[in-house]
């Protein structure tokens, strides 16, 4: 037997001017202009300029000639609404993201550069091979990853050529012309792991110079040990001295373990633009958001005023209506932005300045030892806001100072007890072990409990665990893969 029943709950949902606020709120500063040019591009009730109120025209207005009844007109002419009110939008806001806003893409300017596909196309055409090789050939060049590994296993890559090109060929004939493609420049090219790769780029060395060959058994035979460090392992079994085991290790670590990488889409140059611009003026330090978080964006007047018009006309006109509409959401549509850019602008310079308070000391003078443990939890109780969005604010964004341009995440580190009941910075913990690290003996390094109980003989309360925590989140290796010859 069926039985009806009526709950009634609460659930919190974020609107439309939350969500835009937010999204707003992650970008950088490098992609707020593109987000703002897509925005004016999309909305004809927004305008690039400072924001003026419009007031009906007086007798006492010197411009008032200038809002004659055909002037009007005109302006109202310069806006199309046919174009608009033909998209899909006009019943309810989009915001960048949720959707498309056109058939067309918008063209943006691309810099002219050969990728690694390119390049080894090129060197492709010069092989004289039949129309079955050349498309084994494509394939293979086509499974070549970004850092110039081939990944795929060389059966899949048989079930790919079976499926889609109806060839049906052996692992055999696919690594004869996989060997061909591997003669390609840059040399270790289309390897299937790192051993091979650096084998291909010995094997067009000269062979002349006997380190070579050495080098190449070290690299096919003992490339388990060579990979561990254990050189006294290595020395052994070859039978050389250490001077010539040195002249081969350093042969081999020259070697390009990503021969990719030199060629292709990772090229690119990134350009770090900050957020904030703080300055030490004698001694009070001055807090600046970079002019281009500020941009001057305003409500189009033409709109404003063709939407005033529309409200006085026939309310029975169908057509009128949807224009009356679509005129409404664009007009709500930008002042939602504005107000969000706006709200941004605050939220970013209230947590800057959080930070800047929390951390003075070390923007006074740009020592490091004087940061002070922070976390995220202590900016948003001191501004009264969620964790959520100080982490947003965070992640993403830098600030330039007299000392160079810091990431805000540079300024949140965990505490650390010393001897005397202090708090120190995880961060001065991880420059000391550096240091130590960068000082240690380098036939004899450190290992992890060696460099724990330094750190306690200076003060830091810090278990091996940890130690080896914070080695790893510096990108330093073990003691064992430290050393060297």
């Amino acid at each position: 037997m069926q039985r009806l029943s009526l709950t009634q709950s609460l659930q919190q949902k974020l609107s439309p001017q939350q969500i835009q606020f937010i999204k707003l709120l992650q970008i950088p500063t490098a992609e707020l202009e593109t987000r703002i040019e897509e925005e004016l591009e999309i909305n004809p009730a927004l305008e690039e300029g400072l924001d003026t109120d419009f007031d009906e025209p007086n007798s006492d207005d010197p411009f008032a000639d200038d809002y004659n009844d055909d002037d009007y007109k005109e302006r109202n002419d310069e806006v199309d609404l046919g174009s608009y009110l033909n998209e899909d939008d006009y019943n309810g806001y989009k915001m960048q993201g949720d959707g498309n806003y056109g058939e067309e893409e918008r063209e943006m300017p691309v810099a002219n550069r050969s990728t690694l596909t390119d390049t080894l196309m090129q060197q492709f055409g010069y092989l004289n091979l039949d129309e079955r090789q050349e498309v084994i050939g494509m394939q293979l060049i086509g499974s070549i990853e970004n850092d110039g590994y081939i990944r795929r296993s060389m059966q899949a890559i048989v079930n790919d050529l079976a499926f889609s090109h109806n060839i049906f060929t052996d692992i055999e004939e696919l690594d004869t012309v996989l060997k061909r493609i591997q003669t390609f420049d840059p040399p270790g090219i289309a390897a299937r792991s790192l051993q091979e790769c650096l084998l291909l780029q010995l094997q067009r060395k000269d062979l002349s110079d006997p380190a070579v060959p050495l080098a190449i058994r070290i690299i096919e035979d003992l490339f388990e040990e060579f990979s561990k460090k254990h050189y006294d392992k290595i020395q052994k079994r070859l039978n050389i001295t250490e001077d010539q085991l040195k002249k081969v290790i350093q042969i081999i670590t020259k070697l390009n373990p990503k021969p990719g990488s030199v060629e292709g889409e990772d090229s690119a140059v990134q350009y770090l633009i900050p957020d904030f611009i703080l300055t030490n003026n004698n001694g009070k330090l001055e807090l600046t958001l970079n002019s281009r978080n500020a941009p001057e964006l305003r409500i189009s007047r033409s709109f404003a005023e063709m939407l005033d018009t529309y409200e006085k006309s026939d309310k029975n006109n169908r057509s009128l209506k949807e224009t009356v509409s679509f005129v409404k959401q664009k007009l709500d549509a930008a002042k939602w932005f504005i107000d969000a850019i706006k709200q941004r602008q605050a939220t970013l310079l209230k947590t800057m300045n959080a930070i800047v308070k929390f951390q003075y000391d070390f923007f006074l003078e740009g020592d490091e030892t004087k940061l002070r443990p922070m976390i995220l939890k202590d900016i948003a109780t001191m501004i009264d806001m969620d964790v959520s969005t100080i982490s947003r604010v965070a992640n993403s964004k830098s600030v330039q100072t007299e000392f160079g341009i810091y990431p805000l995440k540079y300024f949140f580190s965990e505490g650390i007890s010393t001897d005397s009941g202090e708090d120190v910075s995880s961060r001065e913990v991880k420059n000391i072990l550096k240091e130590f690290i960068d000082h240690e003996p380098k036939g004899n390094p450190l290992s992890d409990d060696k460099l724990e109980k330094m750190l306690n003989e200076r003060g830091y309360n810090i278990a091996r665990r940890t130690v080896a925590k914070y080695r790893e989140q510096l990108n330093i290796p073990v003691a064992r893969l430290r050393k060297q010859l």
